[in-house]
Parts: C-alpha cells; sequence; structure tokens
C-alpha cells in the first residue's frame, strides 16, 4: 500500500512539474523552397526553445521545387489566400509568423516578360498580409528574399526567368511595408550573398554549408525574439 501511495505522489509530483514548466513559443514558417530547404536545418537548431512548425504536405513540394504546391509557400498571392483559409482556425495561433515571398513574384514569362505578380499587387498583398496576421495579434517577421544571379539563373532556366533587378525592387517594398509596420526583418539576402557564389547548386538554391549557415543565422535572430515575447504575454 505504501508503494502504491508512493508511486502516486511521484506521477502527482511530475504532473504538477510538467504543468508549471513554461510552455516553448511556437514558430510557424511559411516560405519559398529556399526555406524548404533550411528548414530541417532550422528545427533542428531551434529545438528546445522554440515549438517549430511549417506549411508542410506529404512531399510533393520537393519534386519540382520550381512549381509552389505544398510546402512551397508560393507568390504573395498564394499566401494571403492560404492565411485567409487558417484565419478561422482559432488552433491557429503562433507567438511568431516567419515569413517570405517574392521568387515566385518576380517570375517572367520568356515569351511576353511578363511578370508574375506586379509590384502593386505585391505591395497590396503584402499590406493585407500583415493586417490579416495583425487581426489575429500573431507576430509577424518578415524574410528578405535571398539573391537572384541573371547569368546563372536564365541559362539553367527554361520555363521562366528571374531578374536581380526585380528581386531587388521587391526587397525594396517588402522593406517598405514592414518597415511601416515595425515588422522585424531578417536579412537573409545581405547574409547569403556574403557567403559567395560557390554555395548555389543550381539557379537559386544552395549547398547544405550555405544551408546550415542560413539556418544558423536565422535561429540565433529568433532567440532575440523570445524575451519579446515572454513580455508580451
Amino acid at each position: 500500500m505504501k508503494k502504491t501511495t508512493s508511486a502516486l505522489l511521484l506521477l502527482l509530483t511530475a504532473f504538477v512539474l510538467i504543468s508549471a514548466a513554461p510552455s516553448l513559443p511556437k514558430l510557424y514558417v511559411i516560405g519559398d523552397s529556399i526555406s524548404m530547404r533550411y528548414g530541417p536545418f532550422l528545427e533542428k537548431y531551434v529545438q528546445g526553445v522554440w515549438q517549430y512548425d511549417r506549411k508542410s504536405d506529404d512531399g510533393q513540394a520537393a519534386k519540382n521545387l520550381d512549381v509552389p504546391v505544398g510546402a512551397n509557400g508560393g507568390d504573395s498571392r498564394m499566401v494571403l489566400e492560404y492565411l485567409k483559409l487558417k484565419a478561422p482556425d482559432k488552433s491557429f495561433q503562433p507567438d511568431v509568423l516567419l515569413l517570405n515571398c517574392g521568387l515566385h513574384d518576380i517570375k517572367r514569362l520568356p515569351e511576353t516578360n511578363a511578370i508574375q505578380v506586379d509590384s502593386v499587387s505585391y505591395r497590396k498583398n503584402l499590406e493585407a498580409i500583415y493586417q490579416l496576421v495583425h487581426k489575429r495579434s500573431i507576430r509577424l517577421i518578415w524574410m528578405r528574399t535571398t539573391a537572384v544571379e541573371d547569368e546563372r539563373h536564365n541559362s539553367r532556366s527554361k520555363a521562366f526567368k528571374r531578374y536581380a533587378r526585380d528581386l531587388d525592387a521587391y526587397n525594396a517594398i517588402a522593406d517598405e511595408v514592414m518597415h511601416r509596420h515595425g515588422v522585424p526583418i531578417i536579412d537573409l539576402y545581405t547574409f547569403t550573398r556574403s557567403l559567395g557564389s560557390k554555395h548555389f547548386v543550381d539557379h537559386v538554391h544552395y549547398d547544405d554549408p550555405a544551408m546550415q549557415l542560413q539556418a544558423a543565422y536565422i535561429a540565433g535572430y529568433l532567440q532575440d525574439q523570445i524575451p519579446l515575447i515572454q513580455k508580451s504575454k
């Protein structure tokens, strides 16, 4: 009887300790194929610090990283539509939404040079995304889009073109929108450029050493956000 009582007391103590322990802040990631590739490293680096989650699928997005389905967030229109679907779900309440879109917005058709999402629409989409997330009281962190090198990209991509001038313009638009609303910005563009072009493995994606460094850079930034989140609760 004494053994049973002692065991029950131990279980009760363990339950109380677990219940009293502060829960880890929740991180939710929406991004393009760049984020899909550094994502496993980021998840590893934030383990025990954040509850990591992201827009995901059963592996379909990895079959063709240029086609935005499933885990690949795609362009700003797709991100906005996805968040409109998620917004009514009260269980979707991350402490931080780490967000990026831009690479798919600047795709141009080779035949007509038409851009997938024009700059005016891109700005409107980002504004609508911010307003939606802000209304749900979710802290937004923006990720600047990584580089495009014209010759490298357009000699290897036949279905669509991308240009550095468009990327720079769209990063500038995002900077303006996010700065106006006081949204923190992780400058993955400048960080990754500092690593050099040797880390490209195709038209826009990076090798493992670069992805590990990208993830470490992001994890370090997120670490600094934790006191702000705790303060706001």
